[in-house]
């Protein structure tokens, strides 16, 4: 004599292991697309960097070598290249957190130096590097000496 509930609880055709697949394809596909735009970013970031050392009288090459690519980028900046080290420090907690941004942005204020840039070119570099870069490497701007240094040519001809 009891009333029969199974009516009261209504089934679906629809099952939420479709559902999950089509949030999990979903997923895949949006991290495919940012695997991509990551990767021609990067291409044109390393083309840019090439180019940005040739600029700077280095081999193109010298920024393909991981470690390598920083020691003549310092060189390139004018500073030595023993302060890679400094980056180091980022493994301490918050003194070597702000060592390494410090350090970034004495590199980028003396990049935009050899460049004959100013600070405001310093400030981009640290903030829109993959934007920056291009534009030196690719721009006119010229490669004036480390540091912003002007180098001169003795003629020991005369």
């Amino acid at each position: 004599m009891g009333y029969d509930y199974s009516s009261y609880y209504a089934t679906s055709d629809y099952s939420t292991a479709a559902l999950d697949s089509t949030v999990f394809g979903a997923a895949i596909g949006v991290m495919i697309f940012a695997l991509f735009i990551g990767l021609v970013i990067g291409i044109i970031q390393l083309v840019a960097m090439w180019k940005l050392y040739k600029k700077a009288g280095q081999a193109g090459w010298k920024s393909i070598i991981p470690i390598y690519n920083l020691v003549t980028l310092f060189k390139i900046a004018g500073l030595s290249p023993w302060l890679i080290l400094v980056y180091l420090l980022v493994i301490v907690p918050f003194i070597g957190w702000i060592a390494g941004i410090a350090m970034t942005a004495i590199l980028c204020y003396k990049l935009a130096l050899s460049f004959g840039k100013d600070i405001g070119w310093a400030v981009g570099l640290y903030f829109l590097a993959p934007i920056f870069y291009m534009i030196l490497a690719f721009g006119k701007s010229e490669y004036v000496g480390p540091g912003g240094e002007k180098t001169v040519e003795v003629n020991t001809a005369e």
